[in-house]
């Protein structure tokens, strides 16, 4: 029973963590969203959950090199926006723009790496909680209606 209640416990501890650090998150996206002029392009922060995903060019935010920069290319960070009645599905828009990559300051390569970063550790949580609820209309359907 000590087991598991134990794991109860852990289970319990992980996921009061995952949400504070969520929060967190959430209130240091919004501050690196005006910070790096991103409000100018998408004046509603919860408007920037709308895109399917945001990118960033010249910067890498691979594992085993973040933060590296591609010498030659440009800063910038660039969101796709899905729009299944369009003929092109996809578009590309500039959230924000910030030359060259060698030019750019310590401090903001590593605002933009958290923002980009910080966008993404949210979208999988409401992503996440999308798909959840998903399931639990499914569970209510009448057999035979979807599936």
């Amino acid at each position: 029973m000590s087991s598991a209640l134990d794991r109860l416990k852990n289970l319990t501890a992980q996921i009061s963590s995952y949400e504070l650090e969520r929060k967190n998150n959430l209130k240091a996206l919004e501050v690196l969203y005006v910070s790096l002029g991103i409000d100018k392009k998408v004046a509603l922060f919860n408007d920037l959950f709308e895109f399917k995903a945001i990118n960033l060019s010249g910067i890498s935010l691979s594992d085993d090199s973040l933060g590296t920069i591609k010498e030659g290319k440009y800063a910038q960070v660039i969101s796709i926006l899905y729009d299944n009645t369009a003929k092109v599905k996809n578009k590309n828009i500039s959230l924000a723009y910030f030359g060259r990559v060698e030019k750019v300051s310590p401090q903001l390569k590593c605002d933009i790496i958290a923002f980009v970063l910080a966008w993404r550790f949210e979208k999988s949580f409401r992503t996440l909680e999308h798909y959840h609820n998903l399931m639990g209309q499914l569970k209510t359907l009448p057999r035979g209606d979807v599936c």
